[in-house]
């Protein structure tokens, strides 16, 4: 679709959409493409593929620098808003060339998540680092990022943005189903008992695990690869015990929380002189995030949860997630037509080709917020750019073609 054709576009015109993000855990950038349509009152994804790119191991050390509990200034933040902004347009660029073969019409980033400022049940801010700009130079298309701001100014939490994504592919047929991201963040998108979608984020799920293993290794190793410290740890009950004291996961959703929170001196703090090993460490964070899954399916009755994912790939945390969340059924969103490690990047493109055609992209009921909030800001391509007319009426369901 070119954004500068005044008469707008057809129905059942693709558009080839770009959605770059970089997670809680900022090992890489993964850049999704898929084409994006409507159909009637039905949004149709096909997509291309994932492009994923490491980062360079300065820029993994300049966003360390930067997060919390480390103390940074805005030379630092400004050099890292450029460094983040010139790699996410290569990686853009070159999911473009390779997936989309030169015809990508939208990118949607995300960005680097650096502050999530949220104090008891109110998020009163966020900051997602990496220029927009550079991202339209390297690329020459308009891009759509900044998209948690405009729900927080609604009063909402801006986060998870997974719930209409997973509203409208997992939660339309009547089935007690809940969808599970397992991120650096574990969040959860379910109908309540009144129908109304809710989404929250659970608690520490990657943030925590990697945090051990990263600390002892010295950098060395980033995450429990396969899980495999986690089966030759031992659960530390005492430990276990002090970190489900935790007052956030007492607040009722919505709600949302991170690295701001959930970091290697929050889990110093708690260890309170214990000396544990690596392994009994990571086996007892991992416990802790298989432990708040089961309590939310429990909790909401499910039948089903359908995980999605860097955490899917622990064998060790699936495992305890199912044994403990028995008798719901833990599937995978492979089966409803995405890869689990490409559904985030999937996410931000329909939430980019949501807003380019003036339709919320929030459900003020999974955020908290006064309504639903088309999100974002636009910056233009190498095109003057002219957006389509918006939608008068919202999609009710995502089909996904492949």
């Amino acid at each position: 679709m070119d954004l500068t054709d005044t008469t707008g576009p057809r129905p059942d015109q693709p558009w080839t959409v770009i959605g770059v993000l970089s997670g809680t855990s900022y090992d890489a950038v993964d850049a999704a493409v898929a084409d994006l349509f409507f159909e009637g009152r039905e949004v149709v994804l096909r997509p291309r593929g994932l492009h994923t790119e490491p980062y360079p191991h300065w820029l993994r050390e300049q966003i360390t620098a930067c997060l919390p509990p480390a103390t940074t200034d805005l030379e630092r933040v400004c050099r890292l808003d450029t460094g983040l902004g010139r790699f996410f347009g290569e990686v853009a660029a070159r999911a473009n060339t390779s997936l989309a073969h030169g015809g990508g019409e939208l990118v949607v980033s995300h960005g680097q998540t650096v502050f999530h400022w949220v104090e008891g049940p109110q998020a009163h801010g966020t900051l997602q680092l990496g220029g927009a700009a550079w991202i339209a130079e390297a690329t020459g298309l308009p891009v759509v990022s900044d998209l948690r701001s405009r729900d927080i100014a609604r009063g909402g939490q801006g986060a998870p943005l997974a719930a209409m994504l997973d509203t409208l592919l997992l939660l339309g047929d009547g089935v007690r189903r809940g969808a599970l991201n397992l991120g650096g963040i574990a969040n959860i998108t379910v109908r309540d008992g009144r129908g109304e979608v809710i989404a929250y984020d659970l608690g520490p799920a990657g943030a925590l695990i990697d945090a051990v293993v990263s600390e002892a290794t010295g950098g060395a190793e980033r995450m429990d690869t396969d899980g495999v410290r986690a089966a030759r740890g031992t659960v530390d009950g005492a430990l276990l015990s002090e970190l489900l004291t935790e007052p956030y996961f007492r607040l009722p959703p919505p709600k949302s929380t991170g690295k701001e929170l959930f970091h290697t001196d929050y889990l110093r703090q708690r260890l309170r002189g214990r000396q544990l090993s690596t392994d009994d460490l990571a086996a007892t964070v991992t416990e802790l995030t298989a432990r708040l899954v089961a309590a939310a399916c429990h909790g909401h009755r499910l039948t089903e949860l359908v995980a999605s994912g860097g955490g899917v790939r622990n064998p060790v945390l699936m495992d305890r997630i199912r044994t403990l969340g028995a008798p719901t059924r833990i599937s995978r969103v492979e089966d409803y037509g995405l890869p689990a490690q490409a559904k985030e990047g999937y996410l931000f493109a329909l939430l980019g080709f949501l807003s380019v055609h003036g339709l919320a992209g929030t459900i003020a009921s999974a955020t908290g917020a006064r309504g639903g909030a088309v999100l974002g800001s636009v910056t233009p391509g190498a095109r003057p750019l002219r957006l389509p007319a918006p939608r008068a009426e919202a999609p009710l369901r995502l089909r996904v073609e492949t």
